[in-house]
This record gives structure tokens, C-alpha cells and sequence, in this order.
């Protein structure tokens, strides 16, 4: 695998009880990019994703990350190469503040695992590091507040902000923008544009402004299948992409 080449899916499919969710896909992710899929309903975005993030286990193909066969690992021992993926549904504890979200990250990436028994005073060794990565997404007037009284696109920062506390070399974001107005549309995708720099980012997304205005390059799925890749202007001129995915407004 090229070293220009983070992530590589190679004949990728997924049955279920005989229904192919995902067929034969087989794709390659630029390092440094970020990388859209995009689809219509059904078309396996979902799949796929979970697919890459060793959620979901193949029927058939492989996965690289890093030239690195990850087809059989965990995801948990994934994450831990680098490879870090959000949920469409916010993954935040809503009783914990947004400190002690983002120092959880960090324990998890700094003290060597996952313990809620790690000391106060290694813990308070982390304060520092938190509170810069919450005001990198506009959350310092947040500190002491319950993650799960966020309004919806301040959670969706949080997220970003814990996943960025795993400090991942690639990260994979499921729907970022879901659900939310336009004013949170734009920040989270400022948000995922500063979270790129030195970084990958796959993110699956309905919303095709932030598509259009985020993305190096774009896969559009159809039915389980590679319809057409490229750059958003190449994408968009392309009529079959624009029979089965430009006409609508939604993933």
C-alpha cells in the first residue's frame, strides 16, 4: 500500500441473510485528506462505516490502516492504532461535565487504559490539556456544565473534542451534522476543518454544502456499491450521481 494511502478497503462486502449491504467496495483514503460518503437511503454509508471501524466483522475483502491487515482486530485495539471513530448518535456521558468527558479521553489516551481509579492528582495533570482542547471547540464557558445539558450542537463539539483527546491519526466521523440548524451546521464543520490539520477524516454526511465546502475528495455510494468518486465538481456532473443522490435532500 502506497504511504500516501492511510486507509485501503479491498473488496469489501457484507451480507445479511443473504442481503448484500455492502458489495465488493473497495476504496482508498488519501492521508492528510478528508473524505466524504455519500449516498441515498440505503445505500450502505452505515455499513460501510462500521465496516471500516471493525464494528461490523466483513463476509468477504480486507482492511488496511497504515499498510497494516486490521480485518480481524478489535476495535477497541483499532482505536488504539489511531483509527477513532464518532457516533451518529452523540457518545457523551451526560453526567459528567465537559472537563471530565474530555480528561476521560485523555486518561484513556495518556494513563494507559480505560480507570475510573487512577489517582486525583494524575487525573488533575490533565486539567490543562482538557481546557485547551474544549476551547478549540468553543467550549470554555462550558467547563463545569453536564455534557447532557449541552443544547445538541454544543454536544456534538464535546464529541469532537473527546474524540481529538484520543489524539487519532485518523478520525471517522458517522453524521456530524445531523439534526441541527443552520448556525451549528457551519461551526461543527469549522470544527472538523481545524480537527483535519495533520490529521485523516472520513465522514459520512447528508448534508452536501458541508460536503461540497469540506471535502477533498467524495465516494458516493448506491446500493451497496461504488457509483462514482472525485472531487465534489467532478461528482456533481456526473448523471447517474445525479439521478440517484443530487435531487434529494437527505443521506
Amino acid at each position: 500500500m502506497s504511504q500516501d494511502i492511510i486507509l485501503e478497503a479491498r473488496g469489501l462486502t457484507k451480507e445479511f441473510g443473504g442481503f448484500i449491504a455492502v458489495n465488493d467496495v473497495s476504496l482508498k483514503i488519501k492521508r492528510g485528506s478528508i473524505h466524504a460518503l455519500i449516498g441515498p437511503n440505503g445505500a450502505g454509508k452505515t455499513t460501510l462505516f462500521n465496516l471500516l471501524t471493525i464494528f461490523l466483522t466483513a463476509s468477504r475483502g480486507k482492511i488496511l490502516f497504515n499498510s497494516e491487515d486490521i480485518t480481524k482486530k478489535h476495535p477497541a485495539e483499532v482505536a488504539t492504532m489511531g483509527l477513532v471513530r464518532s457516533f451518529q448518535i452523540s457518545s457523551t456521558y451526560p453526567n459528567l461535565t465537559v472537563l471530565e468527558n474530555v480528561k476521560l479521553g485523555l486518561q484513556q489516551k495518556y494513563i494507559s487504559s480505560y480507570n475510573f481509579w487512577s489517582s486525583s492528582k494524575c487525573l488533575n495533570a490533565l486539567n490543562e490539556r482538557a481546557k485547551e482542547l474544549i476551547e478549540s471547540v468553543g467550549l470554555s464557558n462550558y467547563l463545569q456544565h453536564k455534557a447532557g445539558d449541552l443544547p445538541y450542537g454544543r454536544k456534538r463539539a464535546l464529541e469532537i473534542a473527546a474524540t481529538l483527546a484520543l489524539d487519532p491519526e485518523m478520525m471517522l466521523l458517522d453524521e456530524p451534522t445531523a439534526g441541527m440548524g443552520h448556525e451549528d451546521v457551519e461551526k461543527i464543520a469549522n470544527l472538523i476543518k481545524e480537527a483535519a490539520v495533520n490529521r485523516t477524516v472520513l465522514v459520512v454526511e447528508h448534508n452536501l454544502n458541508v460536503v461540497a465546502n469540506l471535502s477533498d475528495s467524495i465516494t458516493v455510494l448506491q446500493r451497496g456499491k461504488i457509483l462514482s468518486e472525485g472531487t465534489y465538481a467532478e461528482i456533481s456532473k456526473n448523471l447517474e450521481v445525479q439521478e440517484a443522490y443530487m435531487g434529494t435532500s437527505h443521506a
